[in-house]
């Protein structure tokens, strides 16, 4: 997919109204309150398939260039994002704290994420690079509910 076609998505979910019930949608997920897309899914590189390091490596510099690329242009529509350390939140998940979707999915696998508050709704991006591999996920999020 293109930035071009990033764009189009994340600013459909923004007009998009929110199901009652939690729904599977393209590559993401849809609930009361909120919409999930993930740009570079990290399904794409499951453990069976035979694809070289090479490979797994170029699917990472392309899913962060991306993620870059989105700041960058939706930085320049909503100004400035938060960085937010999902740290925190991640410690409260693990003391058996309940964090509302869509977030406990983005608190449970990334280490941070950028995020814009437009009129009611959030906007994030989170960038999910796996510890010490090659793997890498980026996702957008759209929502009501306020972050953890």
């Amino acid at each position: 997919m293109t930035t071009a076609h990033h764009l189009r998505l994340i600013d459909g979910m923004r007009a998009r109204a929110f199901p009652v019930e939690r729904v599977r949608a393209g590559s993401g997920v849809s609930g009361p309150g909120y919409h999930v897309a993930h740009l570079h899914p990290e399904d794409a590189w499951d453990e069976g398939r035979d694809d070289d390091e090479a490979d797994r490596l170029k699917h990472r510099a392309q899913c962060v260039a991306d993620h870059e690329a989105l700041v960058t242009l939706l930085g320049s529509r909503w100004g400035e994002p938060m960085l937010v350390s999902l740290f925190g939140a991640r410690e409260r998940m693990v003391s058996g704290e309940e964090i509302p979707e869509p977030w406990a999915d983005v608190v449970a696998g990334c280490e941070f994420l950028r995020l814009w508050q437009v009129g009611e709704r959030w906007i994030a991006l989170a960038l999910c690079l796996e510890e010490g591999g090659s793997g890498c996920e980026l996702s957008v999020v759209v929502t009501e509910t306020d972050p953890p």
